[in-house]
This record gives structure tokens, C-alpha cells and sequence, in this order.
């Protein structure tokens, strides 16, 4: 059970806190201001902190400071009824993680709280190898390719150029980002990112340009959006290919002077930010097919950093590997300290579709069900040990989200093994079917066939769920990724009665 600190003076929002928070699965703990707090963190440990601004002895930015010297790792929650902008921004560029103001709405309040969970989950116990293995950007490996990234960091970090980097899902898009805001002037100020495919339509515009009291209903107070909570810092747009049309055009204002108006504003605001943007999408098959502007494209793409795939940096694989072990040894209390060549040799030979991501999660995976301090082949999976390697993707696929591509072979694959087994118990035995396995009569019209078709569907229909769940039922996001036409995904969610979620 993750544990949760709310600090708060206020007898009466610590307990509505308390009970909202409890009532989600948190364990809590009660402080009544910032020294309270800080003798607390002292005796025990927590996973995240969600305090008030104002308290008497030690206030809300007060512990801010402290809490991020001692505890870099434990993401700050700020919460206050005087949110004003120059307060926002001052506890973002002190390290608060994110902050509400009072009236807030319970379901925002946890929305942030789970996010700063799993962002912490995600960066716990970062481990600093030696200088041959990782680059004092954070950033691991020492490739050829990698090395030309370091130095296009070194190039454009201490400029305002606007950046636009992408990459396949998992490359780390985002580390270089953040490489980049480091290495320039604007490190002491705010780094926003921003998922501009994990946000509603709906409610994109007021998330990047804020909004004012009464736009629409529900906005009981003005409220700054991402851009103006980075100004003199960087801004991440991440994912920048799912942008809408319409916000596409708002954006190009920003990048053109700097300005924008918030939603139900008339005021013109200006703003001092960099602007970095990534995605996995090729931008400009997009802008042939019309979902993505030419001129917004040539306005971000002024310095391009391409990602280079995992399977493209492979010399990359044993330290990648070493320091997610060492990550995974501290966040779950592990001490496994040595890895068998054969199977940093397995890692090697395979083509990691998902990237640093995909060896970030099997490292963690395997750290957590190894049976002694040793990693040998008994501990990789089967999928691993057994995968052909690069050649599962060709050359058509490759120009597709390699990720979705390699589940959906795989899935299809199994799907012929189901095939092969139902034709052996047809027969009665297992060890007949080899020969007989791709005959001309599973061509034919038949049982076979029906049962091969059912199965398709049944792949397409999962991965359908897949992909409608990670775009929060978005229907036009959603299409665009499988390749289908609005229209076809909706006439594809009737035939498999699925509904947005």
C-alpha cells in the first residue's frame, strides 16, 4: 500500500483529505504544518507528499525545499486556495512535482497524485555508473549514434531553437528533452511536459493556454495553463502528432511571437518559452494525408533529433542492462550483482521492438523473480530465448509502431499454434500433425478455415481494445494509429460490440 503525507493547518481539509485518500486505497499519515512534516519524514517513509501553501513555523514552499534536498525522489504535491501564477511557477521551479487550487475536484486530485506515483516508480533509485557507460546527461550508452546525440546536445542546449526529436515508443524522446533543458540557461526554471495524445479534445486548449473564470461551466477560477507555468523554462510537447487540427494552429502562434489568449480570455499574453517537441508518427506522411500542418511542421523541425531503435544501438545493451539492474536491486530491495554473458548474448540477439522500455520492464521483471544473486538463461523468458530475432520485423513493418506490430504477429502466431492443435485432436494425436501441418486443405473452405478466421477477429478485436483504452476512447486518435479510416473503426466497434472507454 503506497504511503501519502498530507500537510495542512486546517483541521477540516486534512480530514476530507484523509478520508478521500483513504478511501482510494492510500495509507495516510497527518501533518498540522511543515515542521510537523519534517519530523515525520524523518521516522518513517512515504511515497508521496501533498501539502498546503500557507501554515504557520514552516510553509509550503519552505518544505518544498527541504523535502527535495533530502528526499529528490518523493514527488510534492502543492495545494492552495492562493494560486496565484508567480506562486505556481515558483513551487514548479523548486521542484514541486504539480499544484491544485482550492476548490479543487477529487477526481483531479487523484489523477495527480497517481501520476506522481508513477513517475516516482518509474525514476526510483536512479543509479549513477561510471563515466565509460553513462553520459553526464543521464543518459546510458556509447554508441556511435548515441555520441552523435550527445553532441547535437552540446550544439543547440545553450540556444532557444526549437527542437523536435522522434523515435520509435521507448527510445527516450523524453531524456533528451529533459538533457537539453539541463544543459541550457533556462535549468533553474520550469520543465512542463505535456502528452498531447493522452488529453481529451475537449479540454487540450485550456491544459496548454489555461483559462478564465467562468469559460464554461466548472471554471469557478482562472487558472494558467502549461505555457504560461513555463515561462523562461522549456516546454515538452510530447506525442506533438495527435495534436488536433485547430490546436495546431493555436500552437503556431506561440512559435511565431510568443503569444496566446487563454480560453474565454481577451487579454493577449506573452510568454518566454522553449519549445521542444517528439513524437513516433512521420510527420510528413501525416501532412500528405492532411492531419498535421505543413507550416507548423517546418516551425518545429528546426533542429531534428532522431532516436535511434534500440536493435540500432545494440553495443548500447549491456550497460542499459547493468544500470537497470542496479536501478531494480535498490527499488525492490535485491541484491543480484552478476549477469551471465549468455544471456547479456540473448539480449543482444534479440530485436526489442519496445525498446529501452521493453529491457527497462523485463529487467524489472526478472530482478524481481530471480531465485539467487546470479541472472542466467533460466530467468529471460521463453519469448525472449526463443525470438528469431530482427528478422520478425520486415521492412514493411518497420515503418509502423513497431511495438503494436510485434504484438500483433505474435498474437497471430499463436493463433496458427491453436490452429495446429485443433487439427491434431481432430486426429487424435499431437505428434501427427508435423507433417501435415500447411497442407493445401487448410486453403480450402471448411472447419479449419473458420476456426483460422474467428481467431483473426479475435486478434483484431483485442488489439482494437488495446488501442482504444490507451487513447481513452479516443475514436480519431485511435483510427489513426490502427490505420483505419474514423468511419471503419466505428463500423469495426459495432461488429465487435465495443464501446469507448
Amino acid at each position: 500500500m503506497e504511503k501519502v503525507l498530507i500537510v495542512d493547518d486546517e483541521l477540516n481539509m486534512r480530514v476530507v483529505l484523509h478520508a478521500m485518500l483513504k478511501k482510494k486505497g492510500y495509507s495516510v499519515t497527518e501533518a498540522v504544518d511543515g515542521v510537523d512534516a519534517q519530523t515525520r519524514l524523518e521516522k518513517e517513509n512515504f511515497d508521496v507528499l501533498v501539502t498546503d501553501l500557507k501554515m504557520p513555523r514552516l510553509n509550503g514552499l519552505g518544505l518544498l525545499e527541504d523535502v527535495t534536498a533530502k528526499y529528490p525522489e518523493m514527488p510534492v504535491i502543492i495545494i492552495t486556495a492562493h494560486g496565484t501564477i508567480e506562486t505556481a511557477v515558483d513551487a514548479l521551479k523548486k521542484g514541486a512535482f504539480d499544484y491544485i487550487t482550492k476548490p479543487f475536484d477529487q477526481g483531479e486530485l487523484i489523477n495527480v497524485i497517481d501520476k506522481a506515483l508513477r513517475t516516482r516508480r518509474k525514476n526510483c533509485d536512479k543509479v549513477i555508473l561510471g563515466e565509460d557507460e553513462i553520459d553526464h546527461y543521464g543518459i546510458v550508452g556509447r554508441s556511435e549514434k548515441i555520441r552523435e546525440i550527445y553532441a547535437t546536445i552540446e550544439q543547440v542546449a545553450a540556444t532557444r531553437t526549437t527542437i523536435l526529436i522522434t523515435g520509435e515508443t521507448g527510445t527516450g524522446k523524453e531524456l533528451i528533452a529533459r538533457a537539453i533543458h539541463r544543459g541550457s540557461p533556462r535549468r533553474n526554471n520550469a520543465f512542463i511536459k505535456i502528452n498531447c495524445g493522452a488529453i481529451a479534445e475537449s479540454l487540450i486548449e485550456s491544459e496548454l493556454f489555461g483559462y478564465e473564470k467562468g469559460a464554461f461551466t466548472g471554471a469557478t477560477a482562472a487558472k494558467p495553463g502549461k505555457f504560461e507555468l513555463a515561462h523562461e523554462g522549456t516546454i515538452f510537447l510530447d506525442e506533438i502528432g495527435e495534436l488536433p487540427r485547430d490546436m495546431q494552429v493555436k500552437l503556431l502562434q506561440v512559435l511565431q511571437d510568443q503569444t496566446f489568449e487563454r480560453v474565454g480570455g481577451v487579454k493577449t499574453l506573452h510568454v518566454d518559452v522553449r519549445i521542444i517537441a517528439a513524437t513516433n508518427r512521420d510527420l510528413q506522411k501525416e501532412i500528405k494525408e492532411g492531419n498535421f500542418r505543413e507550416d507548423l511542421y517546418y516551425r518545429l523541425n528546426v533542429v531534428p533529433i532522431k532516436m535511434p531503435p534500440l536493435r540500432e544501438r545494440k553495443e548500447d545493451i549491456p550497460s542499459l542492462t547493468r544500470y537497470f539492474l542496479d536501478r531494480f536491486n535498490a527499488k525492490l530491495n535485491r541484491s543480484i550483482r552478476e549477469i551471465v554473458p549468455q544471456v547479456l548474448d540473448c539480449f543482444q540477439k534479440y530485436s526489442w521492438p519496445g525498446n529501452i522500455r521493453e529491457l527497462e520492464n523485463l529487467v524489472e521483471r526478472i530482478v524481481l523473480l530471480a531465485k539467487d544473486e546470479k541472472i542466467s538463461l533460466e530467468d529471460v523468458p521463453d519469448e525472449i530465448k526463443n525470438s528469431p530475432g530482427e528478422e520478425i520485423l520486415d521492412s514493411e513493418e518497420k515503418d509502423k509502431d513497431q511495438f503494436e506490430t510485434y504484438l500483433l504477429r505474435e498474437m497471430e502466431n499463436f493463433t496458427e499454434r491453436l490452429v495446429l492443435m485443433a487439427r491434431s485432436e481432430k486426429k487424435g494425436a499431437l505428434e501427427d500433425h508435423h507433417d501435415e501441418a500447411f497442407t493445401e486443405d487448410q486453403k480450402k473452405p471448411g472447419p479449419y478455415r473458420n476456426f483460422i478466421e474467428n481467431q483473426k477477429a479475435e486478434v483484431e478485436k483485442r488489439m482494437i481494445e488495446k488501442i482504444l483504452g490507451e487513447c481513452s476512447g479516443n475514436i480519431t486518435h485511435a483510427a489513426r494509429r490502427l490505420g483505419f479510416s474514423r468511419k471503419g473503426l466505428q463500423l469495426k466497434m459495432l461488429k465487435y460490440n465495443l464501446r469507448k472507454k
